[in-house]
């Protein structure tokens, strides 16, 4: 079996999403997928990967791993040489498993548990489809329509314990939220009011004082702090107990960070934005972190997450992989969260599987109970829609493979 083509994938109403399906000679097809900045990766696909690769074997994993992971440049963060290296990799995985007649959790070692427990992050229906400024998306207008009942992200701001009610109503038993983003636009995150983080924390009071502590609380920082404000918010956020405290400042700096968590009870969580295994060394080596988030398509694909979850492992910390962004990388991760023994609780947006997913993908996992379980077809478990690019108007770019 050899790789014969690469065909990338854009779709006019996600335009942050870029798809991969990578074709083979004997008619399988392997499925990838990053997000944020495509046109850069799209081109890091066909110019740079896509000559390494056409004609090779797909089932050397590994080597093509090394290779694209060694590029001259962006090897050592979430970088556009990165993000298309998860993709391809998360591909070669899909197209293992098809041939070995095996769900990807198979191949890469079998299940450690059968069911994941999840936490809702509290996005709308349209949160990362592409850039908006972030007062607009997080607190939303008076002229705002909602469109569905999982319009979460304008709950949370605005009727944070109805939105608790309803998640734990549905099994949900962790939320994230950000309401400190808006104030971080406005003043570059380096100054924060007492008055503004008071209204900052009205979520916060509002979801203990309706549910108590029957649901767990991630706090979302964004990295758009300093260290200072940071100490600040993380100070006022401690009477309500926060699961974590994600990406608190720019999270490449390890001494801050670890400074940011000697500051504080609540975890740091750290980080996707991270990319390769070697930023996740550092930081764990420092103890800069105690809860390790990656995201498969932007950390160099499941290649490089089995090796961030060893490391993670060997300083016995747990796992807790980030998803925010489209269908196919939510698939691979949570048969990555399925097969590895660290695995702590895997994101989810209702508002995304309840709606847009279903319009890329033929199968998806369920959601129930507050836990998601793997699909158990073959590789990924499922394909993009055969009428995707022809129902939606999606531009495709193709490589094929010359002899």
């Amino acid at each position: 079996m050899k790789i014969r083509a690469f065909e990338t994938i854009r779709l006019p109403d996600r335009p942050n999403l870029l798809l991969l399906q990578l074709h083979t000679d004997e008619g399988l097809i392997g499925l990838g997928e990053t997000s944020r900045g495509p046109g850069p990766v799209e081109a890091q696909i066909h110019e740079l990967f896509a000559p390494m690769l056409l004609g090779q074997d797909p089932f050397a994993i590994e080597k093509h791993h090394r290779a694209m992971m060694a590029t001259y440049l962006g090897f050592a963060s979430s970088s556009a040489e990165i993000r298309a290296a998860s993709m391809i990799d998360m591909a070669l995985w899909d197209i293992f498993g098809q041939a070995m007649d095996q769900p990807i959790h198979q191949v890469l070692g079998g299940k450690s548990r059968d069911r994941i427990r999840v936490y809702n992050t509290c996005a709308g229906y349209h949160y990362n489809t592409r850039s908006v400024a972030r007062r607009q998306i997080a607190v939303g207008d008076a002229n705002h329509v909602s469109e569905g009942p999982y319009d979460d992200q304008i709950a949370f701001n605005q009727r944070a314990d109805e939105l608790a009610h309803s998640l734990l109503e549905e099994g949900f038993t962790g939320m994230k939220i950000w309401p400190f983003d808006p104030y971080a636009e406005d003043r570059g995150g380096s100054f924060l009011p007492a008055r503004d983080i008071d209204r900052a924390l009205e979520p916060f009071r509002k979801i203990r004082e309706a549910v108590g502590n029957r649901i767990d609380i991630m706090a979302e920082f964004h990295s758009l702090w300093n260290l200072q404000q940071a100490k600040q918010i993380a100070r006022a956020l401690e009477p309500y107990a926060p699961y974590w405290s994600e990406d608190p400042i720019r999270m490449c700096d390890v001494a801050t960070l670890k400074e940011y968590g000697r500051s504080t009870t609540i975890p740091v969580c750290a980080s996707e934005t991270l990319g390769g295994m070697y930023p996740f060394r550092e930081a764990l080596q420092a103890q800069a972190a105690d809860i390790v988030m990656l995201d498969v398509g932007w950390c160099g694909g499941l290649t490089e997450a089995r090796k961030i979850a060893a490391l993670a492992e060997a300083w016995q910390r747990p796992v807790a992989p980030h998803d925010c962004n489209g269908p196919v990388v939510w698939v691979a991760s949570i048969h990555f969260m399925a097969h590895i023994s660290s695995a702590l609780v895997m994101e989810v947006v209702r508002a995304y599987y309840t709606t847009w997913y279903k319009d890329i993908l033929t199968d998806l996992p369920e959601v129930k109970d507050g836990y998601v379980s793997p699909l158990t077809g073959p590789g990924l478990g499922t394909r993009l829609l055969p009428d995707l690019v022809a129902k939606t108007g999606a531009r495709t770019r193709l490589t094929e493979f010359v002899p």
